[in-house]
Formats: C-alpha cells, structure tokens, sequence
C-alpha cells in the first residue's frame, strides 16, 4: 500500500513542479513583454515614406503579347 501512496505522492510533486515552472515562465514572459513595450514606446517613430511607384515603360513587343493573351482568353470564354 505505501507504494502507490509513493507514487501518488511523487506524481502530485511532479505535478506542483511542472505547473509552477510554467506559472513562473509566463509571469516572466508577461513582464519581460511589458518591459519591452515600455521601452519602444519612448522612442519615437520614424515615419515610412512609401516608394515612389516606378513607372514602366512596357515595349511593344510586351503589349502585343498582352492583347493577344487578352483575345485568346476572351475568344476560349466565348466558345464555352
């Protein structure tokens, strides 16, 4: 009988142990995150400039190829 109440009582420990690991790991994460946070918000931020959108000088050759995919895809819709 006092082998099972060992075990019992050597699963309950590994139980507190476990749990509280994790109890502790997450107050930490939680802190650390906060901190961190903190941290960021006093410095200021830097404002993103979009980039300017180049514009593309497309060849011919390039728009040819465009219409005749552009038929091709009109004329394949229009048979079915």
């Amino acid at each position: 009988m006092s082998n099972s109440s060992d075990l019992i009582q050597g699963g309950i420990e590994l139980l507190l142990n476990g749990m509280g690991t994790v109890f502790v790991f997450l107050v930490v994460l939680i802190i650390s995150t906060k901190a961190m946070s903190a941290i960021v918000s006093k410095f200021p931020d830097k404002e993103v400039v979009a980039p300017k959108k180049a514009t593309t000088n497309v060849p011919s050759d390039e728009l040819q190829q465009i219409a005749v995919a552009a038929a091709a895809v009109q004329a394949f819709k229009s048979r079915t």
